[in-house]
């Protein structure tokens, strides 16, 4: 296996754009990308573009139907299927859809392989994680679902255990259906109670299909206004135990920014540094129960210059062994770049100036009380004993 990571990057992911008023702005993945050769980070990593995902590899997990419609509205942005999810609010069509989506999760198809065949250790698309998208529509902003295609495609690889793990602020519901019913893959995904944000799934009781699926799907819906040691506590307290027990192969992480107290379109107060802490978490994990083998997606993420920038950058880093000091003040070219772009303040540091981050273990104990610790004894108590682990 090589010891580099891969950074999955073409320039053309960009071109995933829903508009000018859309939240979603482009501009995250570039500013990204900048952030990242800003610290040297591009030449501690294999920076690799990938072809865009052909309709053979759509068809893994999207209805052909699907990715039919996606097609025609990408040709003619006038004449999107509704009825499809496309030409909707969240995910209006717009020109060359199709090939920008295809794009994005050719890369995350592509890291896959990769990691799969040793080609790399860990590997990063942080344009991926489209998590919402579903076989047969759009949803949440989310054209292709990258994240389900890579999985089904190591499945295909012959990998008989992948785990999903989750930290967006919305539920992962795209690839917790794609995977309902098939044991080889663990989705976890820890998100904002659904009575709260969108899309109103994720509730501890979604469990996986009757049968050999059951057990396979594990959702931690956190309180709206979690903070960092709430949300770190909630992540060691299920995650831990849950891959020490199923040994994934390969361990798939999303790793939204849109948990962070900044983020516009949700409710949880998870800050840079805490992000940073699982990201590094997942990174440990996936060396202790998964041989290394760690694909890292992006996902939400809508405080387009202060938060996900930062907060990616971390990520790449963590991936390459070469973690960025959470201390460090950001490069002037890259603030400059900012304010070129976006006429805003670019951030000062790599830090909310709360590192490091400390949370209280769940095996120091819990309090029934507590709402935090009620949503992680809810996810326990409903999925642990699916899967013959202890509540």
């Amino acid at each position: 296996m090589s010891g580099r990571a891969l950074l999955m990057w073409d320039e053309a992911v960009t071109q995933y754009d829903f508009g000018s008023e859309h939240p979603m702005d482009p501009v995250r993945l570039a500013l990204t990308m900048s952030l990242v050769r800003a610290y040297g980070l591009d030449r501690a990593v294999d920076v690799v573009a990938a072809k865009p995902a052909g309709d053979s590899t759509l068809r893994l997990v999207h209805r052909e139907d699907y990715v039919a419609a996606v097609r025609a509205a990408s040709a003619d942005p006038r004449h999107a299927d509704q009825s499809y999810g496309l030409g909707t609010v969240d995910d209006p069509a717009f020109a060359g859809m199709h090939e920008a989506s295809a794009l994005i999760a050719g890369q995350s198809v592509g890291a896959a392989e990769a990691v799969w065949r040793g080609e790399a250790a860990h590997a990063v698309n942080f344009a991926g994680g489209l998590h919402h998208a579903m076989p047969g529509g759009a949803s949440g902003f989310c054209i292709y679902n990258d994240a389900s295609l890579a999985i089904a495609r190591l499945l295909e690889l012959g990998a008989e255990r992948v785990a999903y793990v989750d930290v967006d602020v919305h539920h992962g519901d795209g690839v917790q259906a794609a995977f309902w019913e098939d044991p080889r893959v663990l989705t976890v995904s820890l998100h904002e109670h659904p009575r709260t944000l969108f899309p109103q799934t994720g509730w501890p009781e979604e469990t996986g299909a009757a049968g050999p699926g059951e057990g396979g799907a594990v959702n931690v819906a956190l309180p709206a206004g979690t903070g960092d040691a709430g949300w770190l506590r909630a992540f060691h307290a299920v995650v831990p135990e849950l891959l020490a027990d199923f040994r994934p192969q390969v361990l798939v992480t999303q790793h939204g920014a849109d948990t962070h107290f900044e983020d516009p379109l949700a409710h949880l107060a998870v800050s840079l540094d805490a992000q940073r802490a699982v990201q590094e978490a997942c990174h440990e994990l996936a060396h202790e129960y998964a041989e290394g083998r760690w694909l890292a997606l992006g996902g939400g993420g809508y405080a387009v210059v202060d938060v996900v920038p930062r907060s990616w950058t971390h990520l790449v880093g963590i991936a390459a062994h070469a973690p960025v000091d959470p201390e460090s003040v950001i490069p002037s070219s890259w603030r400059d770049e900012v304010y070129a772009r976006t006429r805003q303040l670019g951030p000062g540091r790599m830090t909310d100036g709360l590192w490091p981050v400390g949370f209280r273990d769940w095996s120091e104990g819990y309090d029934p009380a507590d709402r935090l610790d009620q949503a992680v004894l809810a996810t326990r108590k409903a999925a642990f004993p699916l899967r013959g682990m202890l509540a």
